[in-house]
Formats: structure tokens, sequence, C-alpha cells
């Protein structure tokens, strides 16, 4: 590579983990952010002992720890009658196990959080209301260019700007992003007068046909961020346009009394359309890579969207520093160790999507296997996830 600077299209989770990650290993980066202010959309993250190993290695956790939610449980219930069918211990318990706790936060904490671990380091810079037009390959490195004409030069880019990626465009144009089927809408609400079931700290999650329901506790457990996915035909244009806290509601017709009590506190809700694409042929052409959902886009129903961006953020950083002169064989390399893990996130969140909305017999047998299964052991299943710590690839750190 050039002795340009990394260039990252997206401050979001992905972009902000990535150019952190570089620069405590000496690396300077640039930011190319198309909004004019930093801010993410969204209400809350979840953040397990997979991503959270990789934050407290970037300095950013400990920030973190005074903000964010820190559940003792995922509490699953039935959605009609509220009953609990079943608690996967987190806490001591999953903290113990990995080595790193399991927290939630609001998503602008977890940023707040990354950007405090940024200013200490005057080689990453971040530039606002930069929209990535193209890229002009030198030889030596790229020329980006802004949709108003403003250019930066770097050695690679790396595309961290989400769903709608505009790098993925560039490398893969007739790539269909495919809609799921499914809306998801968001909101925080208050713990105060939310009533103990819902201001605990837990995660809640509630299964009905065609919809479920999750909330947690963000903000040190002063607010609780709630998502209600439901079954729809037709995707709408916008994403986090607002949608009106009647529609939500009427789509929740059936729940348990206390569950729709809770859900009306909220007045301000916003709404994203679902996608699930296949999977793209490659992740990065040249000098240029894709990272986050830009790469591989994963349904919410797994809570590791945000995870498997951390990861990538971490795995990619170090590749770089190992072989800074190899592009392309750091861009192999990189989707090499990544692609089958994250394809088995995007698998088992479709499969949760199916299970948490099934009706009939098939909920009567998934309610029954929940109850009579012990919380701990069923946690079991998911070491293969929570147990991951970046250690398939060498460490080059300076700190």
């Amino acid at each position: 590579m050039t002795s340009g600077p990394v260039l990252i299209a997206g401050a979001g989770v992905a972009g902000l983990s990535l150019g952190l990650a570089l620069a405590r290993r000496g690396i300077a980066s640039r930011l190319l952010e198309r909004r004019a202010e930093l801010s993410q959309a969204g209400a809350g993250i979840q953040l397990g002992p997979n991503a959270m190993v990789v934050l407290q290695r970037l300095g950013v956790a400990a920030h973190l720890e005074s903000l964010a939610g820190k559940p003792d449980a995922i509490d699953v219930y039935d959605g009609a009658s509220g009953r609990r069918l079943t608690r996967f211990p987190l806490g001591q318990h999953i903290e113990q196990r990995f080595g790193a706790p399991y927290r939630v936060a609001h998503r602008t904490d977890l940023q707040s959080a990354l950007l405090e671990a940024i200013r200490a380091h005057t080689d990453l810079e971040i530039i606002t209301g930069f929209e990535v037009s193209g890229w002009q390959d030198t030889g030596a490195g790229l020329i980006v260019t802004a949709t108003d004409g403003r250019k930066h030069e770097g050695s690679i880019l790396i595309g961290a700007d989400g769903l709608w990626s505009t790098v993925r465009r560039h490398i893969h144009p007739d790539h269909p992003l495919t809609y799921s089927g499914k809306l998801a809408a968001r909101t925080v609400i208050p713990s105060a007068g939310a009533g103990e079931r819902f201001a605990r700290a837990a995660t809640g999650v509630w299964l009905a046909p065609d919809a479920h329901v999750v909330h947690y506790p963000v903000r040190a457990g002063r607010d609780i961020a709630v998502v209600v996915i439901v079954d729809e035909v037709t995707p709408r244009e916008g994403w986090g346009r607002d949608i009106s806290s009647t529609s939500v509601q009427a789509r929740l017709i059936g729940f348990a009394p206390d569950l729709l009590e809770f859900i009306s506190l909220a007045q301000d809700w916003h709404a994203w359309s679902l996608y699930d694409p296949p999977p793209l042929p490659s992740w990065s052409s040249d000098r240029v890579c894709l990272v986050g959902d830009a790469a591989h886009p994963i349904l919410p129903f797994f809570a590791q969207g945000g995870g498997m961006a951390i990861e990538d953020a971490d795995t990619l950083a170090a590749l770089i520093a190992q072989s800074p002169d190899a592009p392309a064989g750091v861009f192999a390399n990189f989707e090499n160790l990544r692609r089958s893990r994250v394809q088995r996130v995007q698998d088992a969140s479709r499969d949760n999507g199916k299970t948490f909305h099934l009706s009939g017999p098939m909920a009567i047998a998934r309610n029954l296997t929940l109850t009579i299964a012990p919380g701990s052991l069923m946690m079991r299943r998911y070491d293969w996830l929570y147990g991951w710590n970046g250690d398939a690839v060498g460490r080059v750190s300076k700190a």
C-alpha cells in the first residue's frame, strides 16, 4: 500500500470501529461520512461477548460501561398469554464463560464511547458531508471523489457504508437487495412508570404468529429500547421513517394486555423495511473492500449485526497491519476468515425469525421445548458465537 491513509466510507459502528482499530495499530485512516453530522439511527444495539472483547481491546468498553444496560438474562414469553417460557442466563454466567460481558446500549452511546476513544488518536480524521460518488485507481493508491467534487487520496478504500452501500453498488452494480417480508419499528420508553416486568435488568422477547417484540434496558437502565417486528408484504421506502403509534399497536392485537399497555407508552416510532439479499460473489475488488452490512446484511433476529461489524473491523485491521503492502492478499484473507462465520450467523438469524413467528401446533411444540429445556443448557448452543475472540488473527497493536 502507499503511505496514504486508509479511506473508510461510512462512520457508523463498522467505520468507527475500523478506524479506531487501525489507529491503535499505528495506521492512519480517514473516515468519509456522507451525513453532515454524525448520528446513529435506531434505538439500541445488543453487544455479546464476541463484540465486547473487541471493544475492550479498543479501549471503548470502560467508557461504555457507565452508559450501557447490563441484562442478567434473556426472558422469552408467549406473546398471547404473557407466560414466561424460559430464561437464558447472561450476567455473571456469560462473563465467566467467555471472559467478556453481555451489554446492551443506545446506539448514540456506543458512538459516544467510540468517539471518546478516537480523540486520543491524531492520525484518525473524520470528514462529514462527503458522499462517495466513485474512485480512480492511480496504481499506487486511490483517489476517491464525492458528489460535490471534493477528493481524498489514500492507499485503499473500505466500504463501511451499510445496507445501502454506495461502495457495494460500484463493485456489484447488479446485486439485488432482496426484501425479507418484514418490517421493524423501534422506539425508546423511559423505565420510570414502565412496570417491573419491563424495567428489570433483562432482555425480553415476546413471540406470536406474524410478529414479535424485543425490549432491553439502555442508558444505564433509565430507558428501554423496544423493537417490534411484523410481517409486511410490501417494503416501504425510507430508512428510519416515522410510523404512528396507532399503526404499531394495531399490529400487536392479540398480545398480552400488560405488553400492550407498555407499548402504548411510546409515541415516537421509526420504521425500517428489512432486507435479506443473497451473498455477494466477493467482498472486494482491487484496492476496495466491504465490511459490515455493506458486505453481508444480517436480519436482526439474532442481535448480531453490530457484533459482526465490530468483528470485521478487528479482523481487517489486524490483517492490514500484518501485510500493509499487499491489499489483494489482505482482502482475500479477510473474506476467507470471515465469510463462513458470517453466513452461519445469517442462517441462525433467519431461523430465529421463522421460529419466533410460528403458529398452531408448531408454536405449541416450540413453547414446550423452551419450557422443559434448561436455559443454561440451551445457551451452550451459542458457544461458537460468543466464544469468538479473534485469535485466528495474530495481534499487532500500538495502544
